[in-house]
């Protein structure tokens, strides 16, 4: 009879390294940004105010720095919706998120995201996903980068 431990249910190890395709274009616009704001109750003018922005350098109305994780989830799902991902979403809870920018999303951009599964450790019976989303504009260059850890709890966890 062994004594080893059972392998947790929950994310599959084996796709770390991969990443799955770029999601379709998404254009951030200023209604977008000041409905973001106005929920995670960031109140600079910058998000609200286009001539404040402009005074400011930018082109346009700026988006608050978690907004990245608008575009990034929905290069996640992409992962999280394979069934090789072995990710029960009922199970996730949301762990970690950072964000690094290269520059500011503005209102008027077209972005898109590649996302890398970079981790998957199991503790337990829960299996932690690190991911990273790699956000760049219409010309293929670096918006943002945000990396995500999920905990999805396997059964009876």
């Amino acid at each position: 009879m062994s004594t080893a431990a059972p392998r947790p249910t929950g994310a599959n190890d084996a796709l770390v390294g991969s990443s799955y395709p770029a999601t379709e274009a998404y254009e951030v616009s200023a209604a977008k940004i000041a409905e973001f704001a106005l929920a995670t109750g960031a109140a600079s003018p910058l998000h609200f105010d286009r001539d404040a922005a402009r005074r400011a350098g930018h082109r346009d109305v700026v988006a608050p720095p978690t907004f990245a994780v608008v575009i990034a989830q929905r290069a996640e799902a992409a992962y999280i919706e394979d069934p090789a991902s072995g990710v029960d979403f009922s199970r996730v809870v949301h762990a970690e998120e950072s964000f690094r920018h290269h520059r500011p999303l503005c209102a008027g951009d077209v972005v898109s995201a590649e996302v890398h599964v970079d981790a998957v450790t199991h503790r337990g019976n829960i299996s932690m996903v690190t991911t990273r989303a790699e956000i760049t504009d219409a010309d293929g260059l670096p918006v943002s980068t945000v990396v995500s850890t999920l905990a999805v709890r396997g059964e009876g966890a």
